[in-house]
């Protein structure tokens, strides 16, 4: 997975800009030798957003700039003039983008829509001049508000593919294959298992030039919601799919007790998946005669929609579009918003070493602790 294009996670520092602080000045003119106060307020500290950007489909971009920090807002100087605002920070993501408090796994937001702008961290506002603070009773303040401090946050970007059918099977149940039939995807296919270590997206054609999106998802084993195998790590790329397609090879022992196998898994992992349409592809079936697919027929699931398909021969795979068509168009269709998703648990992710970066000091914090008041400002 190191040298995959193929980047779904990633953990990132942001920080804000903070709040420039208010200018301390007083007016000094020749001939207005008690012109008073006329500081400036500072300028507002940039803000960091994220905006979902369709044309992005990995966080292989955010992989190498991780750290995303907004500029600081200026003081205030004088004539009133008051400091420049901080640059804002937009940080692009694919759609299907799901983001989470790297120190407590606590969701924060979940970007699904091209140009949906979320605001992550909020500048700092700027301080106020000492002109803001003069009265009848206080002519001549010396003092003025420095800026709000800015906000930081490590947080965790997760990638939930966005598909309309999503393919679920054990390793080797021909997924791969049958994206290769129906679509121009090229996914690594192989005899052994654990070829797909990353999904794989194709665009399926149907009649009259209409289609949808089908998504490779790499093999899921039993007790892949615990951990094992690859399962946990993709899991996650099932919840944005509309339809679930279930892939059973022909040869399997019992057709219906590894389709219980993957059908638990996905529920342990999240209960929402239960509510998801459902279609099983038993595949491999070009050994198959009519008797023995009657026979086999009778032992199937109940109240799922079934196919018999071969990729290697093309057989059944026009019904199966027929069926997956049907499905995705039914009143009852899975809505991406529906899907409640889930606070992180921390110590069950397994990090990477990359994980472990240095949080950049902000150079601006010394230079305050000198410069809190014009001296200009004080009689000679």
């Amino acid at each position: 997975m190191a040298d995959s294009n193929f980047v779904d996670y990633v953990k990132i520092y942001c920080r804000s800009g903070k709040g420039g602080r208010g200018s301390t000045h007083f007016r000094r003119e020749k001939y207005i030798p008690k012109g008073g106060p006329d500081g400036g307020n500072g300028g507002k500290g940039g803000d960091v957003y994220l905006r979902g950007n369709r044309n992005y489909w990995t966080l292989l971009h955010l992989k190498f700039e991780r750290h995303v920090i907004a500029t600081n807002g200026q003081g205030g100087s004088a004539k009133r003039s008051s400091g420049k605002d901080g640059e804002d920070r937009i940080i692009e993501v694919p759609c299907g983008t799901v983001v989470y408090d790297a120190e407590t796994g606590e969701y924060i937001c979940d970007v699904t829509e091209d140009g949906q702008k979320v605001l992550l961290l909020q500048g700092g506002r700027g301080g106020l001049g000492n002109w803001n603070f003069k009265t009848s009773t206080n002519q001549a303040p010396r003092y003025a508000q420095p800026g709000e401090p800015a906000l930081e946050r490590k947080v965790i970007l997760q990638l939930k593919l966005l598909a309309d059918v999503g393919l679920v099977g054990f390793p080797n149940a021909g997924k791969s294959t049958l994206l290769s039939v129906v679509s121009a995807a090229k996914p690594k296919i192989a005899n052994y298992p654990f070829t797909t270590l990353e999904p794989n997206l194709g665009i399926v054609g149907y009649r009259d030039n209409r289609s949808f999106v089908m998504a490779d998802i790499p093999g899921i084993i039993e007790g892949a919601s615990e951990g094992k195998g690859l399962g946990l790590r993709f899991l996650r790329h099932i919840e944005r799919n509309s339809l679930l397609l279930f892939m059973v090879p022909a040869d399997a022992d019992d057709i219906r007790k590894e389709y219980e196998i993957l059908h638990n898994e996905l529920i342990k992992y999240n209960p929402d998946l239960a509510e998801k349409n459902r279609v099983l592809a038993i595949t491999k079936s070009d050994m198959l005669d009519d008797e023995l697919t009657e026979a086999l027929s009778q032992e199937l699931p109940e109240n799922i929609p079934y196919v018999f398909i071969s990729s290697i021969t093309g057989f059944g795979i026009n019904a199966l579009k027929d069926i997956l068509w049907r499905e995705l168009n039914k009143e009852t269709f899975h809505e991406v918003e529906r899907i409640v998703h889930k606070d992180l648990d921390i110590s069950a992710l397994d990090l990477d070493d990359e994980d472990d970066f240095v949080v950049p000091v902000d150079e601006d914090d010394w230079e305050d602790d000198y410069d809190e008041l014009d001296w200009e400002d004080e009689d000679s």
